[in-house]
């Protein structure tokens, strides 16, 4: 019998190790592979982040390895699955791990805000949802 596959996700906010959601207290339990970056920008949405991929800018996150049953209640909180919202959608992305060289890490699950939710809201410039300010 072969083992189920495993994927990756970053999390960059609130199911962060100690935050609100955490993931480490989901279950079935995730493996925490190491802390790492992804283009982007982060926005400060209130009580949560929202992240939009790609530009010049690094987005601070961690790395996890899950379970199929895991992603499928990932896909229930940021309400991509059962029920669409469409405040996030969920992409699949290289990220950078630190600590490695210039060499991307593993291909990790993403949940994306919506442009069209950005309306208003500041950029976290440092990228880093536990080091919020906003950007000018």
């Amino acid at each position: 019998m072969t083992a189920p596959a495993t994927r990756h996700v970053f999390v960059y906010g609130t199911l962060r190790r100690g935050d609100v959601r955490d993931i480490t207290r989901l279950q079935p339990a995730p493996q925490f592979a190491g802390m790492a970056t992804v283009a982007g920008v982060l926005y400060d949405l209130g009580p949560y982040p929202g992240l939009r991929l790609g530009g010049e800018g690094r987005v601070t996150g961690e790395v996890y390895a899950i379970s199929a049953e895991l992603e499928q209640r990932l896909d229930e909180i940021e309400e991509v699955w059962p029920q669409q919202t469409g405040e996030y959608s969920k992409r699949e992305v290289a990220v950078q791990m630190d600590g490695a060289p210039a060499a991307v890490g593993p291909l990790c699950l993403v949940y994306e805000v919506n442009a069209s939710h950005l309306t208003g809201r500041a950029v976290i410039a440092s990228g880093d949802w536990r080091r919020r300010t906003p950007g000018p």
